[in-house]
């Protein structure tokens, strides 16, 4: 893992976007820049880090940086990768550039899930991270394939029947990691060094990677901008998003809980979850709960930490 004193003081995404306070994809992505060994080509798609840091004609990226539609930053980032290598073949380029993508949950487990996976299958050298807000927020805050159960959306909004939404989220990871891929791994902000060293093993890996990192959204969320690092730790310590790798098809525990908080931790923080405490709606917690508990069952015996 890097160490904090390694990591270098240049800023490739630089301060002076237009991100509200406290968004994680701000957070997400200036820790990922952290991780850069070289030239490098960032697609992103369409969302709220691409809006709120390229308002025309500024930008706050300071290498080279190519917006993309909302479901094909993968597609474009395998076209860069083979157009380098295509030049490399013919004499025409020597160096090594790595290829990033960035897209939102939206973009990636929805809209760009297509993309993504096609990139994935032909075994592209490039990374793939999906900074994770769980709804559509640069459009409306509309629910996604990553909104959780029991979230109140403008598209799933909680009323006096319907508890917000109704399905479960999708496990990106392990749909990655299907693909036959070497290298998947969850993330927070909240453990910056993992979250970084995590990208640099990424990009060093010879074919495509995928990192999906929780990225708490304040307006979303509606929750207080100044705890968005609490929040995505919280979400670790509850084993709601656990924090692992899939290499070469192994899974790993990164970071272990021994002793999980109750998820009313997690869901408590946040006013899209407020309705949930209603007691119509208590037994929707004791749902969640139930799920959350056999998720993390089931990764610790995928990791080989379960209790014999």
């Amino acid at each position: 893992m890097v160490a904090l004193r390694d990591l270098p003081t240049e800023e490739p995404r630089a301060p002076g976007h237009r991100l509200c306070a406290g968004c994680g994809p701000a957070i997400v992505s200036r820790m990922a820049m952290k991780a850069l060994r070289g030239p490098t080509v960032l697609t992103n798609a369409t969302g709220c880090l691409e809006v709120g840091t390229t308002i025309y004609p500024l930008t706050s990226w300071r290498i080279p940086w190519v917006h993309v539609a909302f479901e094909n930053a993968a597609a474009v980032a395998s076209g860069i990768e083979a157009a380098y290598k295509a030049m490399a073949r013919r004499g025409g380029w020597s160096k090594k550039v790595d290829v990033i993508a960035f897209g939102g949950d939206g973009g990636t487990f929805d809209i760009g899930i297509q993309a993504l996976s096609g990139a994935l299958e032909r075994m592209h050298d490039f990374v793939y991270i999906c900074y994770d807000n769980e709804a559509y927020m640069n459009t409306g805050i509309q629910r996604s394939g990553a909104t959780p159960r029991g979230a109140s959306t403008t598209t799933s909004p909680a009323g006096k029947k319907i508890p917000g939404k109704v399905e479960w989220k999708k496990n990106l990871a392990a749909i990655c990691a299907a693909h036959g891929i070497d290298y998947v791994a969850t993330a927070s902000p909240a453990f910056m060094l993992d979250y970084i060293s995590k990208v640099r093993k990424a990009i060093e890996v010879d074919g495509p990677a995928v990192i999906h990192v929780i990225s708490p959204c304040p307006l979303g969320w509606r929750s207080d901008p100044a705890s968005t690092i609490k929040i995505a730790r919280l979400a670790v310590q509850t084993a709601y998003f656990p924090i692992y790798e899939i290499e070469k098809g192994k899974y790993r525990l990164n970071l272990k809980v021994p002793k999980p908080l109750p998820i009313e931790e997690f869901l408590k923080t946040q006013g899209r979850f407020a309705h949930l405490f209603e007691p119509e709606f208590r037994a929707e917690i004791d749902a969640i709960q139930q799920h959350v508990n056999g998720e993390w069952s089931n990764l610790l015996q995928l990791c080989g930490e379960a209790k014999a």
